[in-house]
C-alpha cells in the first residue's frame, strides 16, 4: 500500500530538503569569445601611462588556449610609457564567494622572450573596484593569492597556456568580493628592460560544495523522524 503523508508532513519535508548551507558565488566560465565583458572593468593606473591596456588578444603573437585564435585577453608593455611602473587592472564583478570557491585561469607570454612579465591574482573582500589610485596601490584588493614571476626573472613566465588556480580562505562568512588580473612589472614600458605581452584564457570560478548549516540537520532529523511515524501509523492501519 502506498504511504500517503499529511499536508503539514509533506511541507515539513520540502523545507528540510530544500535548506542549504551558505551563499555559494554562482558558477562563471569565460573564455573572452567577445573579447572583455561589458561587466569587468580595466583600469590603467602605470605611471607614465602608455596607450593601451587590457585588450583583445592578437592572434598574430600567438593564439587562444581555446575557440578561436584572438578569443583571448591581452596586456603588454604599451601599458606604460618610456620606462614606467606597469599596473593594469581588469577587475572582475562584485559577487558572493565563500571559503572553498575556486578561481582557475590559463596564460602565457611569447616565446623566448628577454622582456619579464609579471601577472598578480588579488581579491577584495569588500567588492568593487577600488584599486588605489598609484601604480603601487592596491586599494581594498589586498589579499594576493597568485604572483606568477614575481621577481621578474628572463623566462620565468610561461611560454606556452599553463592553467593556475587559487581557492578562497579564511572568510568569515558569504562575502561580497572581487577578483582582478593585475599586470604589474616595474621598468616597463616602450624603453624599459621589463614588459613584453600576457595573455589570459578560460577563466573559471567554481563554487565550493554547499555544507548545510547545523539548524539544516535538525529539519532533516526531524522530517525523517515524522516519515517513519506515518509509516508504522500506515502499517498498524
Amino acid at each position: 500500500m502506498a504511504v500517503k503523508f499529511k499536508p503539514a508532513i509533506v511541507l515539513a519535508l520540502a523545507l528540510t530538503f530544500g535548506l542549504g548551507g551558505a551563499a555559494r558565488a554562482a558558477p562563471l566560465t569565460e573564455n573572452f569569445d567577445a573579447g572583455i565583458p561589458a561587466s569587468w572593468t580595466v583600469n590603467n593606473l602605470s605611471q607614465p601611462p602608455g596607450t593601451t591596456s587590457w585588450f583583445q588578444g592578437n592572434e598574430a603573437v600567438f593564439g587562444a588556449q581555446q575557440g578561436a585564435p584572438n578569443s583571448y585577453v591581452a596586456a603588454n608593455f604599451a601599458s606604460g610609457g618610456d620606462v614606467s611602473t606597469i599596473s593594469t587592472w581588469l577587475i572582475m564583478p562584485t559577487s558572493t564567494y565563500s571559503n572553498g570557491d575556486t578561481l582557475s585561469f590559463y596564460t602565457r607570454t611569447v616565446p623566448a622572450s628577454d622582456w619579464p612579465d609579471r601577472l598578480e591574482v588579488r581579491f577584495s573582500n569588500v567588492g568593487g573596484t577600488n584599486v588605489g589610485t598609484t601604480a603601487t596601490g592596491v586599494g581594498t584588493f589586498s589579499t594576493l593569492l597568485v604572483s606568477i614571476n614575481p621577481t621578474l626573472a628572463v623566462g620565468g613566465y610561461p611560454e606556452d597556456w599553463t592553467r593556475y588556480s587559487a581557492t578562497l580562505s579564511g572568510l568569515t562568512g558569504p562575502t561580497s568580493g572581487a577578483f582582478a588580473f593585475r599586470y604589474t612589472v616595474a621598468e616597463g614600458g616602450l624603453f624599459g628592460v621589463n614588459s613584453n605581452y600576457i595573455g589570459i584564457d578560460t577563466v573559471r570560478v567554481t563554487a565550493a560544495a554547499a555544507v548545510p548549516e547545523p539548524s539544516a540537520y535538525v529539519m532533516m532529523a526531524f522530517g525523517l523522524g515524522m516519515v517513519g511515524l506515518m509509516r508504522r501509523r500506515q502499517a498498524r492501519a
